[in-house]
């Protein structure tokens, strides 16, 4: 006989068995009673930019002190409002103090942050910003997986911070998804 033909004969019998068999599917993840921290949830909406000061070396060596006030005191610095900004030096040449302490001056009314260093350092400072601000007694005694995947790119520094600020007071910690985790800590009991 024809599988099909068994469905047409006893419909009800399908049903039913199909009933039975979906009331037996336990989901365990679920009552494992792991809790998925995701590190993108750490992550500051915004647009970030560089800001590259080798754009201000005269033949790309030398910052002449005189023309770079007056590009500062004459820039528009209102473009910056509202980013996250790296200021750095992509040129080999030496650059004093100075020069980054004066633009972050003029950059301070305006930037939402302002790091020295490059769009990564930017990201780290951000992300940990962010986690310092995480209220970690909310997973006191749980058990934790941080999630190793999703849609934002999340540094290596968001994981460690996490890792620091978590494991004094949860029950595990854990990598990955809750169907594969890597362990990481364990209280001993």
């Amino acid at each position: 006989m024809h599988p099909g033909i068994a469905l047409n004969l006893y419909p009800d019998f399908f049903i039913l068995h199909t009933m039975e068999i979906q009331e037996n599917i336990i989901n365990k993840v679920a009552q494992s009673g792991l809790v998925t921290l995701d590190p993108a949830a750490f992550y500051p909406e915004g647009e970030r930019v560089t800001y590259d000061i080798a754009d201000n070396l005269f033949m790309g060596l030398i910052l002449k002190e005189k023309d770079f006030r007056e590009f500062v005191k004459e820039h528009d610095w209102s473009q910056y409002a509202g980013k996250y900004v790296a200021v750095t030096c992509t040129a080999d040449a030496i650059v004093p103090a100075w020069a980054y302490m004066l633009l972050a001056n003029k950059l301070a009314p305006y930037a939402l942050e302002i790091v020295f260093g490059n769009e990564e350092l930017l990201e780290t400072v951000l992300f940990v910003k962010s986690i310092a601000k995480m209220d970690a007694e909310q997973y006191r005694d749980q058990r934790i997986v941080i999630k190793g995947c999703g849609d934002i790119p999340v540094p290596v520094s968001a994981y460690v911070e996490l890792t620091q600020k978590l494991t004094p007071i949860v029950k595990s910690l854990m990598f990955g998804e809750p169907c594969s985790t890597v362990p990481i800590y364990k209280k001993k009991d």
